[in-house]
């Protein structure tokens, strides 16, 4: 793999104090066929603030892509709260695609703090399964905010929205040069996977993908053959919830096999267990590395370019 090939990976070494500044920044738009990525929230479960997560960030799972004047928003947890934020001093109006893996807690919890969807002439195009009891992914965002759960109810968001169900198998088509492909996960949370594919480039989001005895899930080694980037969420273990295990060796391990075996060019792990903090993670992401240059540790506030 040459320099020229390899995603461009920056902040990786951010201190602390960087890390807000970050996230704070304003969207930018791409340059040229250049895809940027740009991590808002890379925790899995609840928000962990604190003094000991400073470093790799506490809001949960929220990735914007932007590319060819197009804004692409992966999950809305807690960091779509900030992403919001800024994209209320960045532009008007607002308008994006947004993209949920599935309705767990860890990545809708922002939707009823996202302030662009309350402002009227913004429009967001939304996209999500439906749920086993056949519920849209309209029905379960608007779920989450009635009473008693929230005290604004989604009626109140003046923004325009068009929601759309999809499934597995699903190819959504943003304009000619832009598709996204959507494939099954996990059987348990009902998770998708999806792939941006650009002028012939692609960058993977998939997370809550569960390893076996008999290696990775073959839907993600399809997924994310031969991709610029693959966002993988493979520092939380959820099928055996590894809290106060140390289990570094058994993600270094898992997370190398994947970049092997999909010849992915970059491959940044994210929605990270909260019961890991900075210390953790920093050791993690040494070891990572050391076992495959390839592989590395998403921070709240960090910048990609493929």
């Amino acid at each position: 793999m040459s320099d020229a090939d390899a995603p461009m990976l920056n902040n990786l070494n951010t201190n602390p104090s960087e890390v807000g500044q970050a996230a704070q920044r304003p969207a930018v738009d791409c340059e040229g066929d250049r895809l940027t990525i740009k991590f808002w929230g890379v925790r899995g479960s609840v928000p962990t603030p604190g003094a000991n997560t400073l470093q790799y960030g506490g809001n949960t799972a929220c990735v914007e892509i932007l590319l060819a004047g197009h804004r692409l928003i992966f999950d809305g947890g807690t960091g779509l709260r900030v992403l919001g934020k800024q994209l209320l001093k960045a532009q008007s109006p607002i308008t994006s695609h947004v993209f949920f893996t599935h309705t767990h807690w860890d990545r809708i919890q922002g939707f009823p703090f996202f302030a662009p969807a309350f402002v009227k002439d913004n429009h967001f195009d939304v996209y999500g399964a439906a749920a086993e009891n056949g519920a849209s992914i309209k029905q379960r965002l608007t779920e989450q905010m009635l009473r008693p759960n929230f005290f604004i109810p989604f009626q109140h968001m003046l923004a325009d929205m068009d929601f759309h169900n999809i499934a597995a198998g699903k190819i959504i088509h943003i304009d000619e040069d832009i598709t996204i492909e959507t494939i099954a996960l996990n059987a348990e949370t009902g998770a998708l996977g999806f792939r941006v594919n650009y002028r012939g480039k692609a960058v993977v989001y998939a997370t809550d993908s569960l390893s076996s005895a008999t290696g990775p899930d073959p839907n993600l080694l399809y997924l994310a053959q031969d991709a610029e980037l693959l966002i993988y969420g493979g520092t939380y273990d959820e099928s055996v919830h590894t809290y106060t295990e140390d289990a570094s060796s058994t993600i270094c391990e898992q997370s190398a096999t994947i970049a092997e075996k999909t010849q992915v060019k970059e491959m940044v792990l994210f929605h990270h267990n909260p019961w890991h903090d900075d210390d953790y993670l920093a050791n993690l992401d040494v070891n990572l590395h050391q076992r495959c240059p390839r592989l590395h540790l998403a921070r709240e506030g960090m910048i990609l370019h493929a």
